[in-house]
């Protein structure tokens, strides 16, 4: 944090600006204050490049993207200004240090929050590989530590620069801080390179050196991991493999560094207490700031280029570019400042731009490698670019939509929409796969959404499913008359059905928890519940249950889970007339071990009914609606915790980050403590009171809860009730069209999104 200097602008909208706060080449990051007295980090573009169209579009594309990511790791621009200069964006402050910085502060980092960086890092990552697109926004500079977590604040090249620079006839010229072995062999860019610069960030971070210092060593040596932790070496080293087809994916990535997520990884701290140390003190100097600094103190440390590696050079090949310094690539200076401006896609379609005349992405990217000089990841290169470039690195393929300031109490505009054709098969069923794709399962086929651009991915016909897909082993799974099935996400190629021994047939999933399964089969007229290791393919036990009621297979759901011990309800449809008369019309529970699948016991639990709302959590509590009011047990004990009374009926209750969530009749939410009933809040939905129970959903954050029921969502922040906004549709448009009877829905979409779903309508909404 250093004071403000001469020329440095002293308002950007709402917003006073108190102090620098690093930044990059693109843009310099200033503390400042609203009027309503929040504090939050103000990105200004530098008057001479804010000058340049070329530049201009740059910046409003890196800032639409940012938009789209904003969630879990990406922070949420609060404001946008791209129109004109000066160029801006505010987002929230929230103490934290470059990776650059706490390396230097306090050497490499431990090994869990190595796994919490890069687990949060590829979980974005994953998502901008969806679409097939390339971040280009990794670096010390850009990558940030918080307390919670990691943060991304570089959305392309731009925001990623070394250096940025206006050049004669209006050209824009950036130089990057680094270089991949397919950059250097003059091939453009893929996602799997944002995969290789994520290696070599863990690999600094893990060892605070760079293992490949140099262009010459990226292009040609193996990396020196010598003094990474055994776990992490593995993985790092495939990260940084030669070839790009040799590493793994973004998301596979995240899934070995903290298979129960980079938050879940995180949760009690993740930072080395000197770095914590750091950002309590930087927190204090900040809330200490009233009024601007000036002065000509020196700055702080920004890491915007953190140098980890040797400036050496990489020697031309005998016959090769005879330049030591990469030569400046340039594209075909701006259009004179009359002609008119290039048009906002609209906001339901992004075709994609024509290739900019007189050069092609390969002489580009040919031209970035050669004779490059060491940087900030051991490599770098320049790139140029004029008004209408179009090699502008796309990182979300999602429809772009002119940016607008969040307006507080006003639901967010969708990312898209997508309207399911009508194909018979009866319900229609959605699950959400590795936060990419939406499966959308039925009797006639199954089909995937593209969840960043809501396009439909591909349709088959030939692995129908009637109940919602699943993911366990890294796979994506659907039961249907051909058993249990794995199914391609690129397009949907059926696998052959897993192996089950003695001809038993998958009827209805219970569950999961990991990479085991639990389901409902039949075989030789006898019904089982099975439990199946989906990752390795192989049955672990299966017990025999009662047939149901002809003709149905019995449904069981797992609703709650303790290390030794699973505790099951079967659906009311299947009951047999014995089993009501024996359970006298109450619900009975049974508990198997999750070793063998032994039944340990069987029993109701208070007034609970068939059909009543029911869930658990993994502490082995059960969560019961009653008579209007909420009950919990402990499955264990099997003793009454606490009840919540209610307005009305209850709907099924969730519990995550240490809260219990859930809504009754009376369109009443609440958040309750798990352990003992104790509300910590409760508001209403201001929808009519008496219509369907709310159901609940918190967003993959944790920070946004959402009640959806028969006539609106309603969002709330998860952590203090406060209401957000609220959405509808409007139905059928079209004149003399049919009423639509069914609720909202409302699933987690990963990180930053949601889906609200209405009959066979989707939308992707932006969450915290």
């Amino acid at each position: 944090m250093g004071p403000l200097k001469d020329g440095d602008p002293r308002r950007c909208g709402p917003y006073t600006l108190l102090a620098r706060f690093g930044g990059s080449a693109g843009a310099v990051r200033y503390l400042a204050r609203g009027d309503d007295a929040t504090t939050v980090l103000v990105a200004v573009a530098p008057a001479a490049l804010a000058e340049l169209p070329a530049f201009r579009r740059r910046f409003a594309a890196e800032a639409r993207t940012a938009r789209r990511l904003a969630g879990e790791w990406v922070p949420r621009p609060l404001e946008v200004a791209v129109g004109a200069p000066p160029l801006w964006t505010a987002t929230p402050y929230e103490p934290a240090l470059t990776l650059g910085e706490a390396v230097a502060l306090a050497g490499p980092l431990p090994e869990r929050a190595v796994r919490v960086l890069g687990a949060g890092l590829a979980e974005t990552l994953a998502r901008v590989h969806a679409t097939g697109a390339v971040l280009h926004g990794l670096a010390p500079g850009t990558v940030l530590l918080a307390a919670d977590g990691p943060r991304l604040t570089a959305f392309g090249a731009l925001g990623a620069a070394e250096s940025a620079e206006a050049r004669e006839g209006g050209h824009l010229s950036v130089r990057l801080g680094y270089l991949t072995p397919e950059q250097a062999a003059g091939h453009e860019p893929g996602p799997p390179s944002d995969v290789f610069v994520l290696g070599l960030l863990l690999a600094y971070a893990a060892t605070g050196t760079p293992p490949l210092p140099d262009a010459a060593s990226i292009a040609d040596a193996d990396p020196d991991l010598g003094a990474v932790s055994g776990e992490l070496r593995p993985l790092i080293g495939r990260c940084l493999a030669k070839s790009p087809g040799d590493r793994p994916a973004a998301g596979r990535v995240a899934a070995v560094l903290a298979p129960q997520g980079a938050a879940a990884l995180a949760g009690g701290g993740w930072l080395p207490d000197r770095l914590a140390g750091a950002l309590d003190e930087q927190a204090a100097r900040v809330a200490a700031l009233d009024a601007p600094l000036t002065g000509t103190a020196p700055e702080d440390l920004d890491g915007r280029t953190v140098r980890v590696g040797r400036q050496t050079r990489r020697e031309p090949a005998p016959g090769g570019p005879g330049t030591a310094r990469p030569p400046e690539v340039l594209l075909p200076p701006a259009p004179p400042a009359t002609a008119p401006a290039p048009p906002v896609p609209a906001p339901l379609s992004a075709p994609a731009p024509a290739p900019a005349p007189g050069l092609t992405r390969r002489g580009l990217f040919t031209g970035l490698a050669a004779g490059v000089t060491g940087a900030v990841l051991g490599g770098g290169g320049v790139l140029a670019f004029a008004s209408g470039d179009a090699d502008q690195p796309r990182t979300d393929a999602r429809p772009v939509a002119r940016p607008r300031p969040a307006v507080p109490g006003v639901p967010p505009r969708p990312h898209w929409a997508y309207v399911h054709p009508a194909a018979g098969g009866g319900a229609l069923n959605a699950a959400v796969w590795r936060e990419r794709t939406l499966v959308l399962t039925s009797g006639a086929h199954t089909a995937a959404v593209d969840l960043a651009t809501g396009r439909r991915l591909w349709q088959r016909a030939d692995a129908p499913s009637g109940r919602p897909a699943l993911t366990a082993g890294g796979r994506l799974l659907v039961v249907g008359a051909g058993g249990l099935r794995s199914l391609s996400p690129e397009d949907g190629t059926a696998g052959a059905p897993m192996p089950l021994a003695g001809g038993l047939r998958p009827a209805a999933v219970a569950g999961q928890a990991g990479d085991v399964v639990w389901f409902t089969g039949t075989a030789a007229a006898r019904t089982y519940l099975v439990a199946y290791d989906a990752a390795r393919g192989e049955e672990l036990w299966r017990v025999q249950v009662p047939n149901g009621r002809p003709p149905h297979i019995p449904a069981y759901e797992v609703l709650a889970l303790r290390p030794d011990t699973l505790v099951v309800r079967q659906d009311p449809r299947s009951l047999t007339a014995a089993q009501v008369k024996a359970a006298k019309g109450l619900a009975i529970f049974y508990a198997h071990d999750r070793a063998t699948g032994a039944r340990r016991w069987f029993r109701p639990f208070g007034g609970a009914l068939p059909g009543g709302a029911v869930s658990g959590d993994a502490s082995g509590r059960l969560y019961a609606a009653v008579a209007g009011a909420l009950h919990a047990f402990d499955t264990g004990t099997r003793r009454p915790l606490w009840r919540l009374a209610g307005g009305g009926p209850f709907g099924r209750a969730e519990v995550r980050g240490g809260t219990l969530y859930a809504a009754d009749r009376s369109q009443t939410v609440y958040a309750v403590d798990p352990a003992t009933g104790r509300a910590r809040w409760r508001r209403g939905t201001e929808a009519a009171a008496g219509g369907d129970v709310p159901g609940v959903t918190v967003s993959t954050s944790g920070r946004t809860l959402l009640a959806a029921d028969g006539s609106q969502v309603t969002a709330f922040g998860a952590g203090d009730g406060r209401r957000l906004w609220k959405f509808q549709d409007a139905g059928v448009r079209a004149p003399g069209g049919a009423d639509i009877s069914a609720p909202y829905i409302a699933l987690a979409a990963g990180t930053g999104t949601v889906v609200v779903r209405r009959d066979r309508t989707f939308y992707a909404l932006p969450v915290e």
